[in-house]
């Protein structure tokens, strides 16, 4: 049966746990942040497609006429609270208890706890892990394993704590207003805000926000008004709100000194979001057949459009006073000390080309690896620094549009096809079962890197790619390798393991998402139905 608390419906079962994060007054202040800001969501999104349908049409992204002033003009953002100052390692992963507790602990500088692409929202996954961080931001999170008997208790000197929230473009469909699903990430904003600015404040941090998926800038003033609204509620000085702006769509690094400077009084870095940033750019050039990407695996930060992506956004960040945060190092801890080795040396050379870029730190996604990256950053500041802020980057040839745009080189195979299926049936299974950040491969997948896979296939399916085998790709050669790989993760995974899993439902959903002749912009739309 339906609840009401703070004029919002809920439309699933709530405990006594859950009325405690679910107050009257929070839910009463999220649901005028729903009434301010709802429809203007709606009217961004369908800004977004808009645009899109432009490039579909044969235009080119580039950059802004009418903001050229915002580029060229000197200001600054806003002062940076001293424990954002140092940002060298910063960990990332869901919001579950235990990789709470285990990841504000790391040797980091910074967990970003994820209400995102890590993170399945089932409606226990979202309101249980706002209650996980507000334990930890009022330093009481503790968690007992029942299945190995142990206990996790939080450090004397944890991490900094910054919450992601969802991108724009997901509901939270178990919370109604007036009958209407609301913008998840108001959801996940306003409750994480009023919960924990006054206890986060008094310990000497402050309400900090990761802000995912940003494309134009005035996405970046929509959210600038939520936060100068939100501070006033409270009655706290306007810029107490820091937020990492996530650069992990294509449009966005065209407008990076827009979106700070919308956001000047609340900005504290940008971030290279690389992952979603390949996947945008097949999706945002999809119609076009001269910029299609080679085989996932062939595409690093090393190529030039991408190499383009990180100096442009290092040199933005650092004329304008922000920090300039480098991207994920998805490697996990190998179980051979060969290969655990050599894995970490790919994760040295990745974040060394970064620091060598003038990245003030970097994401990993498990403890294990932040003493690599600790190194390469710290090796990287100038004696008694805590960031390269000092980095420049001024006497750099300019970046252009057709920089940030260049085709990488390399090949469509075969065994790439076949290695995106395995991934992304793998991940949406997962996905449907609740669990948003998953190890296939040795890698820590999310939902970035499964869209990767689909848009791939959906961009070679829809340009009649050639395969280095000869095979023209279509939709029925996808369908006779999907097969044939299903086969292979049934093998892999056991047959009790498939029944009792989501692997048809997975297999089912991929399917559409590859071979429709609309794309669909995000598969977390059609997974959440889901749900």
């Amino acid at each position: 049966m339906a609840e009401m608390i703070g004029g919002l419906e809920f439309t699933e079962a709530l405990t006594d746990a859950d009325r405690e994060i679910l107050t009257e007054e929070r839910c009463q202040f999220l649901a005028s942040l729903v009434d301010a800001f709802g429809a203007r969501r709606d009217d961004l999104l369908t800004a977004r497609a808009t645009w899109q349908a432009k490039i579909d049409a044969g235009a080119l992204p580039d950059f802004r006429i009418e903001t050229k002033d915002v580029r060229d003009s000197d200001w600054m953002v806003g002062a940076l609270p001293a424990d954002l100052q140092d940002r060298r390692v910063e960990i990332t992963g869901p919001t579950d208890r235990k990789m709470v507790i285990n990841a504000l602990n790391a040797d980091v500088k910074v967990f970003m706890a994820d209400f995102e692409d890590a993170l399945a929202p089932t409606w226990r996954n979202i309101i249980e892990g706002q209650t996980n961080l507000r334990d930890a931001a009022h330093r009481t999170i503790s968690h007992s394993d029942p299945n190995s008997g142990k206990s996790y208790t939080l450090s004397k000197n944890p991490a900094v704590l910054i919450a992601r929230v969802r991108g724009l473009h997901l509901d939270e469909k178990h919370v109604l207003r007036n009958g209407k699903a609301i913008p998840g990430c108001l959801f996940d904003f306003a409750l994480y805000f009023l919960t924990n600015q006054k206890k986060l404040r008094a310990i000497g941090s402050g309400p900090y926000f990761y802000v995912p998926k940003l494309e134009h800038f005035e996405e970046a003033r929509w959210w600038n008004e939520i936060f100068v609204q939100a501070q006033q509620h409270v009655d706290i000085p306007v810029g107490t709100i820091k937020a990492t702006m996530l650069i992990e769509t294509l449009p966005a690094v065209f407008e990076m000194n827009e979106i700070l400077f919308e956001l000047k009084d609340h900005a504290a870095a940008l971030n290279c979001g690389r992952w979603d940033y390949i996947f945008s750019y097949i999706k945002t050039l999809k119609n076009h057949a001269d910029h299609m990407l080679p085989d996932r695996h062939a595409v690093g930060m090393d190529k030039p459009f991408l190499d383009a992506y990180s100096r442009l956004l290092v040199k933005t960040c650092h004329r304008r006073g922000a920090l300039a945060m480098g991207g994920m190092s998805a490697f996990l801890p190998a179980k051979s000390p060969d290969e655990d080795a050599a894995n970490k040396e790919k994760v040295r050379i990745d974040k060394q080309r970064e620091a060598d870029n003038g990245h003030d730190g970097s994401w990993v996604a498990h403890p294990a690896l932040a003493e690599v990256v600790n190194k390469v950053y710290s090796n990287a500041f100038a004696k008694g620094a805590t960031n390269q802020l000092n980095v420049s980057r001024d006497d750099d040839t300019p970046v252009t549009a057709t920089d940030l745009i260049e085709t990488p080189d390399g090949s469509c195979t075969e065994e790439g096809l076949r290695s995106n299926i395995r991934i992304a049936v793998q991940y949406m299974e997962a996905w449907l079962g609740g669990l948003g950040a998953v190890a296939i491969y040795g890698l820590m997948e999310d939902a970035a890197t499964a869209e990767i896979s689909r848009a791939s296939i959906w961009q070679w399916i829809k340009n009649a790619t050639i395969l280095t085998n000869g095979h023209a790709m279509t939709a029925e050669y996808f369908r006779n390798v999907m097969a044939e790989e299903l086969d292979v993760v049934r093998a892999e995974v056991g047959g009790d393991r498939w029944a009792s899993g989501h692997f048809d439902e997975a297999a089912k959903l991929l399917t559409p998402l590859c071979v429709e002749p609309n794309f669909e912009t995000f598969l977390t739309l059609s997974a959440y139905r889901q749900l």
